[in-house]
């Protein structure tokens, strides 16, 4: 794999795919499907399209059972296609539709895939909601769209094989996370100077708590994030560092880099979003007021820049902005991900798996809040103890082998959904482990 890892060794750092053709950046009107339109992610995409509606043409919208939501976006915008994940949301979805508009409803992963992959469309928004945003962004690669990437899990649990199939079938990656389009926005051109990146935390609700002082979190204190509006897991895995955990794997599938070249610090204002170190030295970061539109909107746009709705920074009124290092003891996560880049051999998989399975539980008030980072450690190291015993037909799977990497059309699809369903009984395997551990 160190051909598809440039920078794991040394300096100089590539992103993972190229840049967007230059036709692409030039298209007047760019086609649009959105992967989890109903959630805040594609709701603010919505909102930038309606403003831009000679740039951005909706084609496909996609939710899982929203479909009231959905209904009213589709009213809107008329795309051709809609997609839900299964019959009885479809059938919930063709009463919502006003009488003379009929588009095209795909069902369930497939219908999923099908949209993500639609002949007419160029670009992609990929923000569903953990794993089950995967097989989209898969989908749009294989098909060589713009993928304007919004879910984390993609390149978690997959960025090995996302490398591989965008240098194939030359699909580009955006990143819509705030800290790593900060990250994109500070490299541009300046790849092989960079030494290491600064991801930024806020800390989350809970930052300067002790461990004792969680113990005693309810999933309601856990829900109020003092900076973003977000969905209840990404809300929880802010409070827990876990989203910056996963953060920094995505990181490090982005750039190509080992885990020891991404720090993090805590930055409580969220203003800075992310920061370049190089090798001089110098720092360069991305200063913004906290609004998801501006890396949503500069993704969609890209590399054009149009006018925002997003209120100025003002740093003379902000007045201080403070840095400090993360507390790892009372907030493992971040060293735990930088344990499952190192081990690798779907460690990161296990890690993504457990904390889904332990946010779940602990938003039914079946856990204590500690319990959800305590779990996914143990589920690490059941894993671990799997690959030393040699259980090779769990480990060698997340590698990808020589054959693969000389696959090409729908070869190399049909190896991608097999390694996908490999990767789906990890995690189910894992979620099993986590739900045992903690009844236990």
């Amino acid at each position: 794999m160190s051909n598809l890892w440039p920078g794991r060794k040394g300096p100089g750092i590539r992103y993972i795919t190229d840049m967007p053709s230059e036709g692409w950046q030039k298209k007047p009107c760019r086609s649009l499907v959105i992967l989890g339109s109903t959630g805040s992610i594609g709701r603010s995409a919505l909102s930038i399209a309606q403003t831009n509606p000679a740039t951005i043409r909706v084609l496909g919208l996609a939710c899982a059972r929203s479909v009231n939501r959905l209904a009213e976006q589709a009213e809107q915008f008329r795309p051709d296609h809609l997609a839900v994940l299964d019959e009885e949301s479809a059938a919930n979805l063709k009463k919502l539709l006003p009488c003379g508009y009929t588009p095209h409803i795909h069902v369930g992963k497939e219908g999923y895939r099908t949209l993500a992959s639609l002949p007419e469309a160029d670009t992609v928004l990929s923000s569903q909601a953990g794993t089950a945003g995967l097989a989209g962004t898969l989908a749009a690669a294989l098909a060589g769209k713009v993928i304007c990437l919004a879910n984390k899990e993609s390149l978690v649990q997959a960025g090995d094989l996302l490398r591989l199939v965008c240098a194939k079938t030359k699909a580009s990656i955006l990143p819509v996370d705030s800290e790593h389009f900060a990250l994109f926005d500070c490299l541009c051109g300046r790849e092989d100077d960079a030494e290491a990146l600064v991801l930024t935390a806020s800390g989350g609700p809970f930052r300067g708590k002790s461990a004792e002082d969680l113990e005693s979190v309810t999933p309601a204190q856990a829900l109020k994030h003092p900076n973003w509006n977000m969905g209840a897991k990404i809300t929880i895995d802010s409070a827990t560092l876990m989203n910056k955990a996963l953060e920094l794997i995505e990181a490090c599938q982005l750039y190509g880099l080992s885990p020891d070249r991404v720090q993090v610090l805590v930055h409580p204002q969220s203003i800075v979003h992310s920061l370049v170190l190089f090798k001089d030295g110098g720092l360069l970061g991305q200063f913004a007021t906290p609004d998801m539109r501006l890396p949503i909107g500069n993704c969609l746009l890209w590399p054009r820049v149009e006018k925002s709705h997003i209120a100025p920074l003002s740093l003379a009124r902000i007045g201080t902005l403070t840095f400090s290092e993360v507390d790892n003891a009372v907030f493992p996560a971040i060293e735990l991900a930088r344990k499952a880049m190192q081990v690798r051999s779907g460690m990161s998989i296990v890690l993504n798996a457990a904390d889904e399975a332990a946010v779940e539980i602990f938003l039914e008030g079946k856990c204590s809040f500690p319990d959800i980072t305590h779990s996914v450690a143990q589920a690490m190291e059941n894993h671990l103890m799997e690959i030393r015993a040699g259980d090779k037909g769990r480990q060698t799977p997340f590698c990808l082998s020589e054959t693969m990497l000389a696959l090409e059309g729908e070869a190399l699809a049909d190896a991608c959904w097999q390694m996908l369903e490999t990767m789906d009984r990890l995690q189910q395997r894992t979620a099993a482990f986590v739900r045992d551990f903690l009844k236990a």
